[in-house]
């Protein structure tokens, strides 16, 4: 028994929060951040707009693309890093908003990894016998945690939501193999420092503006290029394929210098690189859905085609997932 992806949806909040209008809110300018991120402009959710709202639109998308019930999902597994709430699971708010009374629901964060944890575990329960058919979402309000007074990375996030339903096939198609891995180690790269019981939320914490996102740049690039690209070469070499086999590798959307990078120590020919942070950002864990989702929208593959996931995130995390469709 194997899994395979047999519907996509995604969505993206209307209102744009061009590099101009960043031009407005710190010292940077259009020129400067294309040339070092490759993006344009990102989605941003209005005041109010909870995560499960965004998941909401996505998960209706990719279950009327597989033509699946609501009711007929077994088990939801969201990728976040901003939830709802602390608790319960943003899952939980979608399982309900949806009415999918027959799933079971959790959140894996593993900030821009999330999608791929969150697909290997839902991959790992279908296969172990936990259930036929699992919605899988990457869905993130970045904005909520973004400091719009740091000009180093307010440029880089934005929100959105991508959905996938994942249901039983036969051995040998659709996910071949996932590969997780994790540095504890390197948690200061990308961290979000207060809120949590380390340094519980206090009006002081707030002032000192602790509960944004902070990164260092330069060694994290490093560690990202480095890390996506033996993972994908761990999923090539685990499944007998080379680079020259890979239809359509679709990396997180985090920097255009990063992808540039990693498709360049791979061998990965430019139009074989699915690229779509112009337009959205990093939206960490919905990255790779939506550029799933935009892919297949585009004809960017085909009915047994394999398409290669590479991941990498806060944690430090990292993943690769290879899939024939």
């Amino acid at each position: 028994m194997a899994t395979k992806i047999v519907g996509l949806g995604m969505y993206a909040p209307p209102k744009k929060l061009t590099n101009h209008d960043l031009e407005k809110l710190v010292e940077t300018n259009d020129t400067w951040i294309t040339e070092r991120t490759g993006i344009k402009s990102r989605r941003i959710a209005e005041l109010g707009t909870a995560n499960s709202d965004l998941g909401l639109l996505a998960a209706q998308k990719a279950l009327a693309d597989a033509g699946v019930r609501a009711d007929e999902i077994d088990l939801i597994v969201v990728g976040t890093c901003t939830p709802d709430m602390p608790l319960p699971s943003t899952a939980c708010f979608l399982q309900m908003k949806l009415g999918a009374r027959n799933a079971f629901a959790m959140d894996v964060n593993a900030a821009c990894s999330g999608f791929l944890y969150a697909l290997s575990t839902a991959d790992a329960l279908i296969r172990a016998g936990r259930g036929r058919k699992a919605l899988v979402l990457g869905s993130e309000i970045l904005s909520s945690v973004t400091d719009y007074t740091d000009r180093a990375t307010c440029i880089l996030f934005g929100d959105g939501a991508g959905a996938a339903v994942l249901a039983e096939c036969s051995d040998g198609d659709g996910i071949l193999s996932c590969h997780l891995h994790s540095d504890g180690n390197l948690w200061e790269l990308i961290h979000c420092p207060g809120g949590g019981t380390v340094n519980p939320l206090t009006p002081d914490l707030i002032s000192r503006r602790m509960i944004y996102i902070r990164m260092m740049g330069n060694e994290t690039f490093k560690h990202a290029v480095t890390k996506m690209g033996e993972v994908a070469l761990k999923a090539l070499s685990q499944n007998g394929y080379k680079i020259d086999d890979v239809a359509l590798f679709i990396p997180h959307q985090a920097n255009l210098r990063i992808v540039g990078s990693v498709g360049k120590r791979l061998g990965v020919p430019p139009e074989r690189v699915f690229v779509n942070l112009e337009r959205y950002g990093n939206t960490s864990a919905a990255s790779i859905p939506i550029a799933l989702a935009e892919a297949k929208a585009q004809g960017r593959f085909r009915s047994g085609d394999l398409v290669l996931l590479v991941a990498f995130g806060a944690g430090l995390t990292w993943g690769s997932v290879l899939m024939r469709m």
